[in-house]
């Protein structure tokens, strides 16, 4: 046992990597692909599309709601894992990135499963609350000036015990840092603060890839 969580080295990953399920060819594919296009950081690691796919098979999540998309390898892992009646809402707001997206989907046979919704999550959301739409599962990938409006959001559509997951809520560590005011960082480490307190759902906050928070409403 130990007190703290480990901090991975290349090595620590290295070794983790090799003692996860293999990765499917063709999110290795999009992987590849996706590390040549702009800003492929914003792609989550191979251990969190792992993760994702743990979640939502634990879950049984069938209706999944994902904001940020990009060139859709979260989208792609959830909906792997879905049973063949699951059904995922993705949001995205860029056109050349969901393209890509698109494309794979299609190629992994699940075109028919994901719903694209391209524009403002903010109005999406909206849009959903208005058609009374109900969620298991949401995932939270995207700008993080608006993550407190996306969390509260969520919780309007994610049905009690449905489970929300929120990304890069570490963000290379820097919310640690008083001295960071970059709002896309003071917004990630204001959430935090506030889920902390947040009597509204069960909650943790793990070291996985960037840091991922999970809610899971009352």
């Amino acid at each position: 046992m130990t007190r703290v969580t480990y901090g991975l080295d290349e090595t620590i990953r290295a070794y983790l990597l090799e003692n996860q399920p293999d990765e499917h060819a063709l999110l290795a594919e999009l992987r590849e692909f996706t590390a040549t296009v702009t800003r492929s950081r914003m792609q989550i690691s191979p251990e969190q599309g792992h993760f994702l796919t743990f979640l939502i098979r634990l879950t049984g999540a069938r209706r999944v709601l994902e904001v940020g998309t990009y060139t859709g390898y979260s989208s792609i892992c959830m909906a792997l894992a879905m049973p063949p009646d699951g059904r995922i809402v993705a949001c995205d707001n860029s056109a050349e990135w969901t393209d890509v997206a698109k494309r794979f989907w299609k190629k992994a046979g699940l075109a028919g499963r994901i719903e694209l919704r391209l524009g403002s999550a903010l109005d999406t959301f909206e849009d959903l609350i208005k058609e009374r739409q109900e969620f298991d599962f949401v995932f939270i990938d995207a700008n993080k000036e608006d993550y407190d409006s996306y969390y509260e959001s969520s919780l309007k559509l994610v049905r009690p015990n449905g489970l929300i997951v929120i990304d890069n809520m570490l963000r290379d560590g820097r919310v640690a840092d008083p001295s960071e005011t970059e709002l896309s960082i003071t917004a990630v480490r204001d959430l935090s603060a506030k889920i902390a307190k947040d009597e509204r759902g069960d909650r943790v906050l793990l070291t996985v890839g960037d840091g991922m928070t999970l809610v899971r409403r009352r």
